[in-house]
Order: C-alpha cells, then structure tokens, then sequence
C-alpha cells in the first residue's frame, strides 16, 4: 500500500503545483489568520479544496489532517490519515520566492509510509515510501556524512541559536543556514544538501510529516528536540521540535542542547 500511496501523492503534488502556479504570489489575495497563526492565500485555499477532494475520493477509510482544514476528531479513529500543508512557506509564496512547497503525507497508525514534498517552481519531487528508499526527481538520494558538529552546516531559524537553548549557553560553532519553508529544510537534509536541521519550538505535524519519512529513508535520523522518535496523528497535532541529521551529528546536538524546564 505505501507504494500506491505514494503514486497518488505524487499526482496530487503535481495538480497542485499547477494550481498553484496559476496565482502570482504578490498579487494573490491573502488573509491573517486569527490568534497570530500565520497568513493564508488564495492559492493555499484553492489547492488544499483539490487536495480535500481528490486524496480522501480516492481513499475514503483515511483520515484528514490539513493546515486549511478544520480538524475534527474522525481522523483519531482512523488506522491512516492523510496529513497536508498545500503551501509550505505561504510567506515565501506570497513575497514571491521559490522557496515554497507542497507537503502530503500518509501516516499508519502514527508512523509515516508515503510522502512527497514539491517544490514546483524549482522542479524539485522528493519521494519516499515506507523500506523503498528516498528519492530527487526519481534519483535516489542520501544525507550528509559529516561527522563533526564544528564543520556542520544547519538549517536553523535564528532564535534557535538564543544561549538559554544550549548547555551552559554555549551555543555550538556550527554554520548557521536559512529555508523559509520547514519542509523544503527536511527534504535538503535528506539530499546531503546540508549537514542537519533544527527547531526547537512546537511544529505542527504538516510541515514535519513528509520530512520525516522522507529523512529516515535516506539514513538520517529524525526526532523531536528530546529525540524521542515523531509519531503522528496526535489529539493535538503539535511535536516537540525537530532535529534532523546523520545519527552522530544528531547524537552531538541533542548532547549540547539544554533540557527545558
């Protein structure tokens, strides 16, 4: 089953890198959602209404879970749920960038078997389904074997970098790195594109779904900030931070990281 679940996500991020592209960024009607949650456009609406239509049609037992979509509770009783964001980076969508992304996921009882993530204006398709590997445009791909935190290149927004995170608030000598879309920073782990990847604040399953099977099948290791392995379909569904990397990079970075209160 992973592999035709995979085979439907990849049609379903294709569609919606079409619709997508059909807006101009800039010129797309956005909105401010409520209690500070973000911004939302009119792309973001038209692709997940498609996604919503297309992905449970053609597999009416599973589950929902989408950013655009308000959540109910059927899909806790589901044995697997779909889990999307349609734009992974909607600010970077609606300045205009590339950087943006579709992010479809399937998870079986909290575990992650087939994702996509898209970048349609980079024509860029990662890949993956559950023991069959992770893939760039159908070419197979791995992560970084950097063995030293000093030497690592990492995506990490700024504030992850404040003292309070980081044993004795030594924040270690890594070269910081930035993606706008946390998606796109899971999938460029997984391509050796850079060392490793972390946030530390409460990421919510959507933009972490795909990333996470996608970055297991190419040999990296992805947890939360505790590294506690992401299991998926929670009553919230909201993880611990993520951290993201080769098994010994991602051993150095939890070993400095500080634990919260």
């Amino acid at each position: 089953m992973p592999a035709a679940d995979l085979d439907l996500l990849i049609d379903a991020a294709r569609e919606a890198g079409r619709i997508a592209t059909t807006y101009t960024g800039k010129d797309a009607r956005r909105w401010d959602k409520p209690d500070g949650a973000g911004p939302v456009t009119e792309a973001d609406l038209a692709v997940n209404a498609m996604l919503e239509d297309r992905l449970p049609g053609a597999r009416p037992d599973y589950g929902w879970l989408s950013e655009e979509t308000e959540d109910t509770a059927d899909r806790l009783s589901r044995d697997r749920v779909f889990i999307i964001d349609p734009i992974d980076g909607t600010r970077s969508f609606a300045d205009g960038s590339r950087t943006w992304a579709h992010s479809l996921a399937v998870a079986e009882h909290g575990v992650v078997s087939a994702a996509v993530i898209y970048l349609p204006l980079r024509d860029m398709m990662f890949t993956a389904a559950a023991n069959q590997g992770a893939f760039l445009n159908g070419d197979p791909i791995r992560r970084s074997d950097c063995l030293l935190l000093a030497e690592a290149e990492i995506l990490a927004a700024r504030p992850n970098l404040q003292p309070e995170h980081w044993q004795n608030g030594h924040v270690p000598a890594f070269t910081r790195s930035y993606r706008p879309s946390l998606a796109y920073r899971l999938a460029t782990v997984a391509q050796g594109r850079f060392d490793g990847m972390l946030t530390l604040r409460p990421s919510w399953e959507w933009d972490i779904a795909a990333g996470d099977l996608i970055l297991r099948e190419a040999g990296a290791c992805c947890t939360d900030r505790s590294g506690a392995q992401l299991r998926f379909n929670n009553p919230h569904p909201m993880l611990n931070g993520v951290i993201a990397s080769n098994l010994v990079l991602h051993a150095q970075i939890l070993g400095a990281l500080s634990t919260p209160d």
